[in-house]
């Protein structure tokens, strides 16, 4: 082994709340769970790795793919490694302007042979990737499989047909197709958990990023396949330690900002998983020779407890704030830049704070999250120790106390900094997670309604090993109507279900946590309807699936806008109320086009505005459904507020989405200068002068075309000609670099 300095930590860990299951929460997730993990700096060391070592080393990855890139376009990342691993790696990131338009990416290298784990890429022109995209998801497949035989051990991989590149929010049109494809490795031909390799192909066929676990294997152990136990013995046994219950859930629309709540059935245990050869129980602290009790339902306080105040100022807030984020240590400097009103993504009044720590090399910054009224903690991270390290200054470790302590730690801390909020909340439904990397305990209280438990609503609490507060996070959504559990089908026929579709999934997993654990244990997980991330609607007696990949598999028909209709209703950017009796032939309101035109173009997550109090129309108030979509158009120039009133209602006209449309490229200017222009078309006489610019501009750029030399003016627009058109748009937004963010261009 190489003889190293080390120098500090460059990036910080995170925490993770365990407690109550969610859906999301499951073996498989917990086990491949990627913590983020502190980075120290390599300052010396006795073989020096140059650029140019790791530009060859690149170069030699992707023959001839590259060339066009000089040596003076890469940026080398000092050498690192990571707490209980000695392995060093490198960082290459390279950036070049062609034709105006900017290539970048980064690779990541690993170990004494620099061997590529990482990689991150965006051409300057991807616009055959853009939907439609110029290869089939099949397609891409093909070409993800034959770039995989670049990996040492490639045919020890194989597909792993359950990963699901789950995207919350809509995907824009001036993005690129993305396919993304994991390949697990395996062992007697049993995937091992924590090795794989995610390989991302784009819409044009190009591989645009891929990431591999880089960890060595060769020395590992591996439980002996021959002596698992048969799968219904193992089956038998999860069916009698498991209970169903009825949740409730609460499901995020990132596109509004909007809360849904539904009633399902659940598995909620501790259980992860049953090792193959034993039969002990896999949880999230190691194996156990006896199943972790279900505890019963038990209000962290009986009775709400009132707050120490009710008008809670910025001044004090920011006093609060001094006092929580102290630091006693003379070469860090604690800086509060600001301190606001505001409203977080629940919704709630709180108090925002920003702030600093500055110290000799660098500086750290982050935000605590009060609330608004009584200056309760909402949200905080504790970065003390953290920074505390990276300086070189952090004490080292003590004793470590117990879980039952932690929990007790937890609780005294809510009742200081969040009582009010208690008597909504239960104690954990299991035993707290210990996280080696973080040295801390993990706590989750969930939300308790109707006394029926929330998944999706929780308090967590991080302890650090000798008991001091590392983080606290209130997640309380403000929901008016809980679903009533009056016409839910029955526990009995929900187990019932669940038992029928349940399945066993063997995996090899480190299921004894330690960083010098290098064995491999065989664990049956348990899989309900052949996915990890099923839950049972507890109306309908359905099984559905938060993870289910996007498509564009038909739910519309039309006779040449089917595949751009079905795209963006796909995607959430065109929103109907029912497809059975959706009419893509109907003419389409101002509402519902601009509507259109602003989710496909750009990123929309409803709640970022909550706190724009402009109001550009009169009628238009911030509780009007199309207030968000309507103010961003005006911030992106494709409406004007030279009118008093917006009518949402009114049928859209060529000529006025003509005019949205070239304000959108960015062209208006030039459309104004009418003069320059002529109309040749039959009924050119039907335009009005004013927008000449912007039909010649629409029409010659191939967005709006004319028919039999007729513009068709006053023609109104249909869903099937605004689908077709708006992909076009979105292409030439594309070509032109016409990126919008969230605030513009």
């Amino acid at each position: 082994m190489k003889k190293l300095h080390k120098l500090g930590i460059l990036t910080l860990s995170t925490g993770l709340s365990i407690g109550l299951l969610a859906p999301e929460a499951s073996a498989a997730s917990l086990l491949n769970e990627q913590h983020d993990k502190a980075q120290i700096r390599v300052i010396q060391e006795e073989e020096v790795v140059t650029k140019k070592d790791l530009i060859k080393k690149f170069k030699e990855f992707f023959p001839n793919q590259f060339d066009f890139l000089k040596d003076s376009d890469f940026h080398m990342d000092s050498g690192h490694y990571f707490p209980n691993d000695d392995t060093v790696r490198y960082g290459l990131s390279f950036g070049k302007i062609i034709k105006g338009k900017e290539v970048y990416g980064s690779v990541g290298f690993v170990g004494d042979k620099l061997e590529i784990d990482q990689f991150y890429y965006q051409p300057a022109n991807a616009a055959d990737a853009l939907f439609p995209a110029k290869v089939t998801e099949e397609k891409a497949k093909e070409i993800a499989q034959t770039f995989l035989k670049k990996f040492p051990g490639n045919n020890e991989y194989q597909l792993d047909n359950s990963y699901s590149d789950y995207y919350p929010d809509n995907q824009t049109l001036t993005e690129p197709i993305r396919y993304s494809f994991s390949f697990v490795r395996t062992k007697n031909e049993v995937s091992i958990s924590d090795q794989q390799i995610q390989i991302t192909v784009l819409g044009n066929g190009e591989v645009s990023n891929f990431y591999r676990n880089s960890s060595d294997i060769a020395s590992s152990s591996y439980d002996d396949i021959t002596k698992a136990l048969p799968k219904n013995e193992i089956i038998s046994k999860i069916k009698e330690n498991i209970s169903v219950n009825l949740q409730y859930r609460i499901d995020y629309d990132y596109q509004t900002g909007d809360r849904h709540v539904k009633l399902v059935y659940q598995p909620i245990s501790e259980v992860l998983g049953v090792h193959a050869l034993s039969g002990k129980w896999q949880t999230i602290n190691g194996l156990s020779t006896e199943p972790p009790k279900q505890k019963e339902i038990e209000r962290i306080s009986s009775q709400p407890i009132k707050p120490a105040q009710t008008n809670f100022s910025l001044k004090e807030a920011k006093a609060f704030a001094e006092k929580l984020l102290k630091v006693d240590s003379d070469k860090i400097k604690l800086r509060i830049e600001s301190v606001d009103e505001t409203k977080n993504h629940n919704g709630q009044e709180v108090i925002s704070v920003q702030y600093m720590y500055e110290y000799h090399n660098g500086g750290s910054g982050t935000s605590l999250e009060l609330d608004k009224k009584t200056g309760e903690i909402i949200q905080y991270h504790d970065m003390k120790n953290d920074i505390l390290g990276e300086i070189g200054t952090n004490e080292e470790e003590g004793n470590r106390i117990s879980s039952k302590e932690a929990l007790n730690q937890a609780v005294k801390y809510l009742k200081q900094f969040s009582p009010s909020y208690l008597h909504n909340y239960a104690m954990p439904t299991g035993e707290a997670y210990f996280s080696n990397e973080t040295n801390s305990f993990h706590l989750s209280f969930p939300r308790v309604v109707n006394g029926i438990l929330v998944s999706g609503n929780e308090i967590s609490v991080t302890i650090s090993a000798d008991g001091s507060l590392q983080g606290l996070n209130v997640n309380q959504s403000s929901i008016e109507n809980w679903p009533s559990i009056e016409k839910v089908i029955s526990k009995d026929k929900a187990t019932d279900e669940f038992f029928k579709q349940l399945s066993l999934e063997l995996q090899y997993v480190k299921a004894e946590a330690g960083a010098d654990n290098n064995h491999y244990s065989l664990v049956y997980t348990p899989v309900f309807n052949k996915n990890l991330y099923s839950f049972l609607d507890a109306n309908t007696g359905e099984w559905n699936s938060n993870t289910d990949k996007k498509s564009d598999q038909p739910v519309v028909s039309h006779p040449w806008a089917e595949k751009e209709l079905n795209h963006l209703i796909n995607n959430g950017i065109l929103n109907i109320e029912d497809v059975n009796t959706f009419n893509a032939d109907a003419q389409v309101t101002k509402g519902a086009a601009i509507e259109v035109i602003v989710k496909s173009l750009t990123p929309f997550y409803g709640y970022y505005d909550e706190n724009n109090t402009s109001q550009t129309f009169g009628n238009i108030n911030p509780d009007h459904p199309l207030y968000q979509v309507i103010e961003r158009a005006v911030v992106l120039g494709i409406l004007e507020g030279e009118n008093t009133t917006f009518d949402p209602n009114e049928r859209l006209t060529k000529e006025e989405l003509a005019v949205w449309y070239v304000r959108t490229l960015g062209l208006e200017q030039a459309a104004k200068n009418q003069n320059i222009y002529k109309l040749d078309f039959a009924d050119a006489k039907d335009v009005q002068a004013k927008n000449t610019g912007f039909v010649a501009l629409a029409h010659s750029l191939g967005l709006l075309p004319a028919t039999n030399n007729n513009f068709n003016p006053k023609q109104e627009v249909t869903y099937a000609q605004l689908a077709v058109s708006d992909v076009l748009l979105a292409h030439e937004a594309y070509k032109k670099g016409r990126y919008m963010n969230y605030y513009g261009f």
